[in-house]
């Protein structure tokens, strides 16, 4: 098989001939840059080379042609236009982690010292507003800075909230038609796609770090209080939003056609560590309605998979999850209560392709042994690739701390794994 074959074979619940690889595809199964580097230096040497930061919230580091053929990675993806912070993948400058890793930032890219340590990040690049992001002093990615503006319960407009979204512009359009010619010349390779604006409700996104002033409800802790308090309008942000969104899929649907095979819908989560965040009633209430009409126009008139990204203890939403019409669930956090592995693959197995979940990031890659890094890739190979319906990621991004001999343990282990 090659790589889009193999993604096939799992997405449909076939044995590939070895485990479908995914590494740098999307903002959730990537690497943090400084991993990147350490890495491609200890699989390809040439110390003169910077890796790219894809996205610059979470620091991620660009799996390149080179690079993702020697770690025999199968998937390639799109990232929207803009990053979170508004800046776009062009005019790239050097820049250097606080850890010392060299490396390319988009030209907008613009940080100024924090007052006690770290650096603030600027939506657009404009340091004449006030920052949006921040990164700690020796830290390796950004936290969204709240700006919250005083709520007038008498003057909240679901409009404000809705700044961010609309149809797409001339200017995604010529993006996307550059990004259809990017996927053909990599044809094969296994093809992802992230919708933008699909993403009902992510926190990641609901503060705005890509807007200069942004209006309406941007207070983490305000907006999870508004899915009960103020139903309707956060209600009325979702109807509008996945209007745009039905309207964007469709055009995205006739561009790309069957060059692509997954679309990322969305990002949000809704598990704990110990449970979900909210009652599976909730997410019926306010959520699925809208999950379920993305996904059937997507399966009534594309032969696209649709991924949902959502971190914790999500056992008691997959059900709901599978109703509103996901075909694949990310980032299989087992780790979390109620999340086992075998259990999982057993219960759910026919109905989801599991796309992550190959080892913890939270312990093991960051704090283990490459042994024991070792011992549990191989372990949720032999158990989620069974019959298919698996691609193989991390529970998330691999942070910038991880140490290198456990990403090369993580490696080596899924090459054996096809022995």
């Amino acid at each position: 098989m090659n790589s889009r074959a193999r993604l096939e074979a799992a997405l449909n619940h076939r044995q590939p001939d070895r485990v479908c690889v995914d590494f740098g595809a999307t903002f959730v199964t990537g690497m943090n840059v400084s991993v990147v580097h350490r890495l491609r230096q200890r699989v390809l040497g040439d110390p003169a080379h910077r890796v790219k930061v894809i996205e610059p919230y979470q620091m991620l580091g660009e799996v390149d042609d080179e690079l993702r053929a020697a770690l025999d990675i199968d998937v390639v993806g799109v990232l929207p236009r803009k990053s979170i912070f508004g800046t776009e993948q062009k005019d790239w400058k050097p820049f250097t982690m606080p850890d010392g890793t060299p490396c390319l930032v988009p030209g907008t890219f613009n940080v100024t010292p924090a007052p006690d340590g770290g650096w603030h990040m600027y939506p657009e690049g404009d340091t004449s507003v006030p920052p949006s992001g921040f990164m700690p002093q020796g830290g390796y990615f950004f936290d969204s800075i709240i700006r919250q503006q005083p709520i007038d319960e008498d003057k909240l407009n679901p409009a404000d909230n809705l700044e961010e979204f609309g149809l797409l512009s001339a200017e995604d359009l010529a993006y996307f038609r550059a990004q259809k010619q990017w996927f053909a010349e990599r044809q094969d390779f296994g093809a992802i796609l992230i919708i933008p604006g699909s993403a009902l409700g992510d926190i990641a996104l609901v503060p705005a770090p890509f807007l200069k002033h942004p209006k309406g409800i941007r207070d983490i802790t305000e907006w999870y209080i508004s899915t009960k308090a103020r139903r309707s309008y956060v209600w009325a942000i979702f109807e509008k939003q996945c209007e745009y969104a039905l309207q964007n899929l469709n055009t995205l649907m006739d561009l790309f056609g069957d060059v692509v095979q997954v679309a990322l819908i969305t990002g949000t989560d809704f598990g704990t560590q110990r449970g979900p965040f909210i009652s599976p009633q909730a997410y019926r209430d306010l959520y699925q309605p809208f999950h379920k009409q993305i996904n059937d126009l997507i399966h009534r008139r594309s032969s696209w998979k649709t991924f949902i990204h959502s971190c914790g203890s999500v056992y008691q939403l997959l059900p709901d999850f599978i109703a509103a019409g996901f075909d694949i669930l990310n980032p299989v956090q087992c780790s979390a209560a109620e999340m086992d592995a075998t259990r999982l693959k057993r219960e759910f197995g026919k109905d989801l392709v599991f796309w992550g979940g190959g080892v913890d990031t939270q312990k093991t890659m960051a704090f283990g042994t490459p042994e024991q890094v070792y011992g549990e890739v191989r372990e949720r190979i032999d158990i989620f690739n069974d019959d298919g319906g698996f691609v193989f990621n991390t529970i998330h991004n691999i942070q910038g701390n991880t140490p290198i001999e456990n990403v090369e343990a993580m490696f080596r282990a899924i090459k054996d794994s096809g022995k």
